[in-house]
């Protein structure tokens, strides 16, 4: 049952922390929301393993959980939170992250272990053309440049996640409680790092901003990052990450829903490509294992 559900309850999820992204600047410095978040995460998986009895890694199995974590989500997300601070629009980051499987492929290609098939590559690029058919609008209203700081800062959090992701595939076995414990940690620190620097003590403490705390913490980290980690362990990287060509797409309907933001059919058609091209890529390169 849960090999079934977890793509789409996934997808879903994790296309939410583009919206909770954007709220958030509204009622604190984003760096410091982060902190709290990975605060409040390590510390209840870390309160789950100890009541579970789980088994915790060793010293040195540890210390790369708190690297893979400190990349794959403390740089990716202080990055991308503070380029959406910044002004980039939350539809383009999600845009930016849709090109995660290419770069995940192509991280595998030149390691000599890349997509088996050349319909994983035609699959992962009709993807990518339906996810830039569906954010046009966007692209075309926000005069998106590379030079800019806030666009770099996007590029850099993806290769951030992408490599992280990678990472985790090396960490598989180790109990989920206790290794997104160790992770949160990992990615506290780099938090930590960006209040110091780039961050500010703005908290205006609002039932709102709570709200959007509460629902990073329970859903969008623990449950999203949780299913994440279980199915880099269940299947190939590329395989997996071809779902987060969904997640713009889908990003864009709670936009739609969230804000009333209505979808061309332009963007409808981006959508189907986008389908269409995850299909293909996961039926292209099976894996036993899901």
């Amino acid at each position: 049952m849960l090999r079934s559900l977890a793509p789409a309850l996934f997808v879903l999820v994790w296309s939410t922390g583009f919206i909770v992204a954007r709220a958030v600047t509204s009622h604190a410095d984003v760096q410091l929301f982060l902190l709290w978040r990975f605060a409040a995460v390590a510390l209840l998986l870390g309160i789950a393993a100890t009541v579970g009895n789980a088994r915790w890694p060793s010293r040195a199995r540890a210390f790369q959980h708190l690297g893979v974590g400190a990349v794959m989500m403390g740089v990716y997300l202080s990055l991308s939170f503070w380029a959406i601070a910044q002004g980039l629009p939350a539809g383009i980051m999600a845009l930016l992250g849709a090109l995660q499987p290419l770069l995940t492929a192509a991280i595998m290609l030149a390691r000599g272990r890349g997509p088996s098939s050349a319909a994983v590559w035609w699959g992962l690029s009709i993807g990518l053309l339906g996810v830039v058919l569906v954010l046009l609008p966007r692209l075309e209203n926000s005069h998106f440049a590379i030079a800019n700081f806030a666009n770099l800062a996007g590029l850099l959090a993806i290769a951030a996640l992408t490599m992280g992701t990678l990472g985790q595939k090396h960490l598989a076995n180790d109990d989920l409680r206790a290794a997104g414990c160790l992770q949160n940690l990992g990615a506290g620190l780099v938090a930590l790092l960006a209040v110091a620097t780039i961050g500010a003590l703005r908290w205006d403490g609002s039932s709102a901003l709570w709200g959007l705390l509460a629902w990073s913490v329970l859903i969008t980290s623990i449950l999203a990052q949780g299913l994440l980690m279980w199915m880099m362990r269940h299947g190939a990287a590329t395989h997996v990450t071809a779902l987060m060509l969904l997640v713009p797409p889908v990003a864009a309907l709670l936009a739609y829903a969230i804000f009333h933001e209505t979808l061309s059919w332009l963007q409808m058609t981006g959508f189907a490509l986008a389908l269409a091209g995850v299909v293909l890529a996961r039926r292209a390169n099976p894996v036993s294992a899901d």
